[in-house]
């Protein structure tokens, strides 16, 4: 018999501004603790030396996560230019060393090559695996590592300042499996100075931002007040990039049961991705077909007193 998971039901959607050298997964769990929650995860790994926007999923919202996941997200780094590191940041050993520093004019020109679909290999000191191992692990052994480049979309890369001749301050925007540290370690052996990452910090994920996250230190209070859940954003945040399908009652109710309803009143075409939304409340995401909405993944949310169909 499985062991049933302690905590409350919750369901919706926290950012934290995750603080330097905390793990995403610390942060999850303070989370969890905060809010007595049963189930609880985050939209997109943010290493223990960045900071920044980190979305956590409750309960049924944990259902859209995939959405947040697959987002643009918008980052603000630091590179140094003169050292090339073993993991491509701050807090790897210096592998090798130039006196060559780019002029702005320089950095800006090289732009545009890290623009669009671009192919980039991931740090030495990364979660890819390789053969059924961690990059990271292997690493740390003394291999020296092969990686396959891989595709990536950065929507735009800019260059925001520079504060003095060894750095310069960037902001990125860009799709699923970035690795901004690759994006610093590329620019510095193509400026010919070599370069790393010495700040990160992650101001965008999907929907949420900078202004949606609340600090670290604030769940320590969140522990002992009752009205804490009441600020989750809801679990239809995490499908702001999807069209909403406004259904009945009686639609609710059959999607629930996994039937296919009537994609109306919305602009769908075949093979189209949408939310089914009673009253505001997710019921379902599904794809479209033949002019139906066929279910997915269903919501448990309706019956649980914030909607009830379960009359029809």
């Amino acid at each position: 018999m499985a062991r049933r998971k302690k905590g409350r039901d919750v369901h919706g959607w926290l950012v934290v501004d995750k603080p330097l050298g905390v793990s995403s997964a610390q942060v999850v769990a303070k989370a969890r603790w905060a809010l007595q929650a049963k189930k609880a995860g985050h939209a997109g790994t943010l290493d223990p030396e960045a900071t920044g926007v980190l979305a956590i999923a409750f309960g049924e919202a944990t259902k859209t996560v995939p959405y947040i996941t697959d987002a643009l997200k918008c980052y603000r780094f630091t590179v140094r230019w003169g050292e090339a590191t073993n993991t491509d940041d701050a807090e790897g050993e210096v592998i090798e060393t130039s006196e060559a520093r780019p002029s702005e004019d320089d950095i800006r020109a090289v732009l545009p090559e890290f623009t669009g679909e671009i192919m980039q290999v991931p740090p030495q000191f990364s979660a890819v695996k390789v053969e059924g191992e961690r990059a990271y692990a292997l690493a740390r052994g003394g291999e020296i590592l092969e990686l396959e480049a891989r595709p990536l979309w950065v929507e735009s890369l800019d260059l925001v300042e520079t504060p003095d001749a060894d750095t310069a301050v960037f902001e990125m925007v860009c799709g699923k499996g970035g690795y901004v540290r690759s994006i610093a370690r590329d620019l510095g052996r193509r400026l010919g100075c070599l370069g790393h990452v010495i700040q990160l910090r992650r101001v965008l994920s999907g929907p949420f931002g900078e202004e949606d996250a609340i600090s670290f230190e604030t769940l320590d209070e969140w522990r002992h007040n009752p009205r804490a859940e009441k600020q989750l954003l809801p679990v239809s945040t995490g499908l702001d990039d999807i069209p909403a399908l406004a259904v009945t009652a009686a639609m609710a109710a059959h999607l629930k049961q996994g039937r296919a309803v009537p994609a109306t009143g919305v602009d769908l075409s075949y093979g189209d991705e949408a939310w089914a939304s009673f009253e505001g409340t997710p019921v379902a995401v599904g794809t479209v077909k033949g002019g139906l909405l066929h279910p997915s993944r269903v919501f448990n949310l309706i019956g649980t007193g914030e909607t009830d169909v379960d009359h029809c």
